[in-house]
């Protein structure tokens, strides 16, 4: 791409933000999932993998800057505003820095893959302070919670368009070989929050409206033939039963279901349905995993040894690792986290899930608006069900995947302050924001 016209498009966005910072806000969520790549560096960083630099990258880098540049001129409008996941969030990035300067001093870290990763990491972390900075009302909130959706159709009908092909449907811009675990991340988050809304609303037109989003979505989820996607989507209707208002009706729908399962895998489209046999389908001559008799699938296989591997590499360095791409890749973000960052980063992290799951909870029992409580509903059960995706996957540090989690998450950790002030009788004002989470 012509670097001066990225120049002037840079310039252009950074001014348009400072005047606006919404306006940023949108062009963020738009570029989540559809953003193209227009570079890349030469070799390789880390993990056989090349330095990929998306436009959303650099937006990103963009609006945030101007915020930035904003902030200083208006003092009042804070960097960071006090929310109950402040000290987890800075709690896991310092052990993630840690552990990956350690492994840089040690030898166990080349180049610049391990920065690299961690500055990705930031990132999403940036979205969401970007998002919870800025919010002033309910309808604000709502207005972007509609711009994430309008996403996740775009993306939706694009990934339909790949179904005739007989291939694995994925998200635009992911390369020739495509992300579809990544996509069907994406998409367990989106129908959760959707599902969550239409199970709570008590309008029927909305619920309508939900109910055909998680519709829409479910046809390219199938068609990832993401398994690990698939395992995620059973904790997360376990909880959004267990949590929800209309709980006998659900638990009772899930049980339901679980005793049809024969006859709904039957139902299933022939490829889907063969994908989840594969599972236990062995391949001569390739490394295979055994749980009894059963045989387990080459990836399945795969992914096993690898948490094998790095439990046996964890015991050697115990307290914090090998650092960020310092030890072999796999597809576990458990043990990848274990063996990268310790038992210091991986206590970190589950401290950060837990401050997630505890502040989607107690948003969802504060909020009264029952709209507002399915959003919260469904942020939480997408969090458990991203985390029975990443027994497959590393979901916690993969961008297109988080981008969207912490932009929900900064709305749902906003929203009972954004509630509340829409009791009181005088205007949002930046002292009144910066006291909504005290």
């Amino acid at each position: 791409m012509d670097s001066p016209l990225v120049l002037a498009a840079a310039m252009s966005v950074f001014l348009v933000v400072f005047v606006k910072t919404e306006i940023g806000l949108y062009l963020v969520i738009f570029s989540m999932l559809l953003s193209p790549q227009f570079g890349a560096g030469g070799g390789t960083i880390a993990e056989s993998r090349r330095i990929v630099v998306r436009s959303e990258d650099v937006l990103l880098l963009v609006v945030a800057l101007s915020w930035l540049a904003k902030t200083a001129v208006n003092k009042e409008l804070g960097i960071a505003v006090k929310t109950p996941l402040n000290r987890p969030i800075l709690a896991y990035v310092a052990a993630t820095a840690i552990a990956t300067l350690i492994g840089y001093l040690t030898g166990t870290v080349a180049g610049v893959g391990g920065f690299f990763y961690v500055l990705k990491y930031v990132e999403y972390f940036v979205v969401y302070y970007m998002v919870v900075n800025n919010l002033v009302d309910r309808r604000q909130a709502w207005r972007f919670v509609t711009a994430a959706f309008v996403t996740a159709v775009i993306v939706s009908l694009i990934g339909m368009t790949q179904i005739p092909s007989g291939q694995r449907v994925s998200a635009p811009f992911e390369g020739r070989d495509g992300e579809p675990n990544t996509f069907g991340g994406y998409l367990l988050l989106l129908m959760m929050v959707a599902g969550g809304i239409a199970l709570e609303t008590l309008r029927l037109r909305t619920r309508g409206i939900y109910l055909g989003l998680l519709g829409l979505m479910s046809i390219p989820f199938m068609f990832t033939l993401s398994r690990t996607s698939y395992v995620g989507l059973l904790p997360a209707a376990a909880v959004m039963a267990v949590l929800s208002s209309r709980r006998r009706a659900m638990i009772g729908a899930l049980l339901a279901l679980l005793v049809a399962s024969p006859l709904a895998l039957a139902l299933l489209p022939d490829t889907v349905a063969k994908r989840v046999r594969h599972t236990l389908e062995p391949e001569p001559g390739l490394p295979t995993v055994r749980v009894g008799a059963v045989g387990l699938d080459p990836s399945t296989s795969a992914r096993l040894i690898s948490v094998k591997q790095a439990i046996d590499g964890w015991t050697h360095r115990p307290i914090f690792g090998y650092g960020v791409t310092g030890f072999a890749f796999m597809d576990q973000q458990f043990a990848r986290t274990l063996v990268e960052t310790g038992l210091v980063g991986f206590a970190a992290f589950l401290v950060l899930i837990w401050a997630l799951l505890k502040a989607g909870v107690a948003s969802f029992r504060a909020l009264e608006v029952p709209e507002d409580r399915g959003l919260a509903l469904g942020f939480v059960a997408g969090t458990v069900g991203l985390l029975g995706h990443a027994i497959g996957a590393n979901t916690f540090i993969i961008v297109r995947i988080m981008e969207p989690f912490w932009f929900f998450a900064a709305i749902i950790v906003a929203l009972p302050g954004l509630a509340q002030e829409e009791k009181l009788p005088l205007p949002a004002t930046p002292a009144r924001l910066a006291g909504r989470f005290a």
